[in-house]
């Protein structure tokens, strides 16, 4: 039993590990991406984040710009597709719809909490 928990943890350590590693990148990217939109000026980046500008540039440093470009151009063709919008009743339109249509009247209750037919 002792075994299999240790198992069990070592997974969750190297999942978690993982996902930290996976983050990592995304804020290193993420990072690029930003300073490349506001063409390299870490200065204003870094006061509209509240990010040192420093920490923003060594974040930065690992990424290719031709990585930060396949960004950037991924998430302008994301931005330019037309969004797919259902639209919605309300519920009221739903409720009274569901009522007119059963052909049988709706049960009313009283104030005493027993039942009483509508008609």
């Amino acid at each position: 039993m002792a075994a299999e928990h240790a198992l069990t943890a070592r997974e969750a350590a190297v999942k978690a590990a993982k996902a930290k590693e996976e983050a990592d990148v995304t804020a290193r990217e993420a990072a690029a991406v930003v300073l490349r939109l506001f063409d390299n000026d870490a200065e204003l980046v870094s006061e509209l984040l509240g990010v040192p500008a420093e920490e923003l540039e060594r974040e930065a440093k690992p990424v290719t710009a031709a990585r930060a470009k396949e960004i950037i151009e991924s998430l302008r063709a994301r931005a330019e597709r037309p969004r797919t919008t259902r639209i919605r009743k309300p519920r009221a339109d739903v409720a009274d719809a569901a009522s007119s249509t059963s052909g049988t009247p709706a049960p009313v209750v009283t104030a005493d909490g027993s039942r009483a037919d509508a008609a």
